[in-house]
């Protein structure tokens, strides 16, 4: 009998994944073409961004994801695709310890994927349900996780591609309100 091989990188990625995964279910059918809060993104880009950013990143260490169904006919069955193939090579140690030079320098994939993916699954997810009118909620764990990010982030967080400036949270607003307010959504 063999006993799946867990790491905590690939434990908090098969925890999140499973999370948006949940977000992609709830989405109705007559809502992939809705206005996400990524200025120009409808909800289904949301997600064609998340795989896209998956497939990238493994290549910097010589893998590939497998191929699923495209995301313009079937975005949960690429998601799925995309997910499943992710969480192998982070359940394989040699695989997700493959190091690289990244922008904050020497690293491994499965820490790339910790920090910077899982952060995407998370706000992304957020931005999925708020294009189609599901549940919002982000975990209080979660959040806490996201906000411990994007502050170790610094300044590096307002890089092009990863947040947009910060807008203003009401003055009551709740940790999940101001979180996004910093990250650049309006809420």
């Amino acid at each position: 009998m063999s006993s799946m091989t867990t790491t905590p990188h690939a434990d908090h990625y098969r925890d999140l994944a499973g999370k948006f995964t949940s977000r992609i279910e709830a989405v109705p059918a007559d809502k992939w073409e809705n206005p996400s809060p990524c200025e120009g993104w409808t909800a289904r880009d949301v997600v064609r961004h998340v795989i896209d950013t998956q497939r990238d990143i493994v290549g910097v260490v010589d893998l590939v994801l497998d191929e699923g169904p495209s995301v313009d006919t079937d975005p949960l069955g690429a998601w799925n695709t995309t997910r499943e193939s992710m969480q192998k090579i982070l359940d394989a140690p040699d695989l997700g310890g493959r190091e690289y030079d990244g922008h904050f320098g020497r690293t491994t994939l499965a820490a790339t994927v910790d920090g910077f993916h899982c952060f995407d699954l998370v706000v992304h997810g957020w931005d999925l349900a708020r294009a189609v009118g599901t549940d919002e909620t982000i975990p209080t764990a979660d959040l806490q996780w996201v906000d411990s990010v994007a502050t170790s982030l610094g300044e590096n967080l307002r890089m092009s591609g990863v947040c947009g400036p910060a807008v203003s949270a009401p003055e009551n607003a709740d940790a999940q309100t101001r979180l996004l307010a910093h990250l650049g959504r309006a809420v």
